[in-house]
């Protein structure tokens, strides 16, 4: 049986759906597959699926089985040998969930990221100082500061994303309450990430919206959640929320759409990118 991951990489996701269609086109069904392996049906669904790793053999073997050229073989298999390299954030196993590792591996390899946070400046945006006051104030301080220190350590990591040459285009809305809510003693932690958000709000491909109390309810007050969209072709929208204990992934088109119906309706009535500049400075004033 193929050695499981605690998650997939991107790599592995766009690779297993590859197969699949694949597959599909060659007229097999899993279990006639599986016979080529001579493994059992749930191995190649796992291997669809990418909830295990890409064994060079097996789809070398199930390339051929499908029809596929030498040459799209070749690089197929080039493809698997890069995919099944871990990702940077494996080195953080030990305090990262395996719910959330894929949300990592997807925040890396978007091409936009669009959010809705109603509680906290989202982790990509936050402050050092703010990062641990949040862990502070929640459940992973029970382990000890020594797990809060290297949750922040991977909070921070994550934030190099940003900062690469192409980076990926965040468009994050947050609820006001994300403003009102002092997070930290004293005001230095707030007045810190207002500062950070409003640097944050000058870049290109960055923008930030506010919606405001005055505004009334809106379709996203239910729970945080993100929606990624990619470069490759293979690899449909996505959409993530999460809550105490785990997450959800969701790829159905029915479901992205919805949520990215409310993200465009919430748009609509936020504040604008340059009124949300506004707010940032006037809350900064308050703290």
């Amino acid at each position: 049986m193929s050695e499981r991951r605690p998650a997939p990489t991107v790599g592995q996701v766009v690779l297993g759906k590859r197969l699949q269609e694949l597959r599909e086109a060659a007229g097999l069904k899993r279990e006639e597959a599986a016979k080529v392996l001579r493994v059992a049906p749930a191995t190649v669904r796992r291997m669809e699926m990418a909830e295990v790793a890409l064994k060079i053999p097996y789809v070398q073997l199930l390339l051929s089985t499908y029809g596929v050229s030498e040459e799209e073989t070749d690089a197929f298999v080039a493809l698997a040998e890069e995919a099944n390299q871990p990702g940077w954030w494996q080195r953080f196993h030990d305090v990262l969930p395996d719910w959330f590792s894929l949300y990592v591996s997807l925040e890396g390899a978007a091409r936009i990221i669009r959010s809705y946070e109603p509680h906290f400046v989202p982790g990509l945006l936050q402050t050092e100082a703010y990062a641990r006051a949040v862990m502070e104030a929640g459940t992973i301080a029970q382990a000890g500061p020594d797990t809060v220190e290297r949750h922040v350590a991977l909070r921070m990591t994550r934030q190099q994303l940003l900062e690469r040459p192409d980076p990926p285009h965040l468009w994050v809305i947050m609820d006001e309450t994300v403003l009102a809510r002092p997070v930290g003693h004293g005001g230095e932690v707030m007045r810190e990430q207002l500062d950070k958000l409003l640097e944050f709000a000058e870049r290109d491909r960055i923008t930030l919206q506010i919606a405001e109390f005055a505004a009334g309810p809106h379709p996203g007050t239910y729970a945080p959640f993100s929606l990624f969209r990619f470069a490759e072709p293979e690899l449909p929208d996505m959409a993530f929320t999460e809550y105490l204990t785990g997450a959800l992934y969701l790829d159905s088109r029915k479901e992205v759409s919805l949520h990215l119906e409310v993200l465009d309706h919430m748009t609509a009535r936020a504040a604008s990118a340059e009124r949300t500049k506004k707010i940032l400075r006037e809350r900064r004033a308050t703290y």
